[in-house]
């Protein structure tokens, strides 16, 4: 489900809200930790620029067991395509819910998504040398690894 405003301040103000929004039970330990910091500039983001709906922020909604809609992760893009046509991944599952395929899945869906846009050339991704599922996550999407990421211990990987 992409990001919406409505969503975005949802999320961050009104948690009862954000699950009607979503239609998804929304777990204790969300936000994932690694986005809980973004959420406010990506709110800022869609309300600068309300045509990015879908190159930002998206949420991940799976049905997994009887407890019915819930939402399970998090992924995107940093805006849309530049004037090379690159963009850039990211994402995150909460931590009960890995180990299920569910990145692959998202991230590849996110990635279809993307490239179904003719001004979309190339994804790049960004990941640690010690995650090795998030590693695992790009190589079967066809990234490959494009040398070390800004940060230390980074890896940048990149999919034409």
């Amino acid at each position: 489900i992409p990001a919406t405003v409505e969503l975005a301040r949802a999320e961050m103000s009104d948690r009862s809200e954000f699950a009607r929004l979503l239609g998804a039970d929304i777990p204790a330990n969300w936000p994932p930790e690694s986005a809980a910091d973004a959420l406010p500039f990506f709110l800022e983001l869609l309300e600068d620029n309300p045509t990015w709906v879908g190159w930002l922020g998206w949420y991940a909604v799976a049905t997994l067991d009887e407890a019915g809609p819930t939402l399970v992760g998090s992924g995107g893009f940093f805006g849309p395509p530049d004037t090379a046509g690159e963009i850039e991944t990211g994402y995150s599952v909460l931590p009960q819910f890995h180990r299920r395929g569910i990145a692959t899945e998202m991230v590849g869906g996110l990635i279809g998504w993307a490239t179904s846009h003719e001004t979309v050339r190339r994804v790049v991704a960004r990941t640690t040398e010690d995650n090795a599922g998030s590693r695992r996550v790009l190589e079967t999407l066809g990234f490959e690894d494009d040398g070390p990421g800004d940060e230390p211990g980074g890896i940048r990987f990149v999919r034409i």
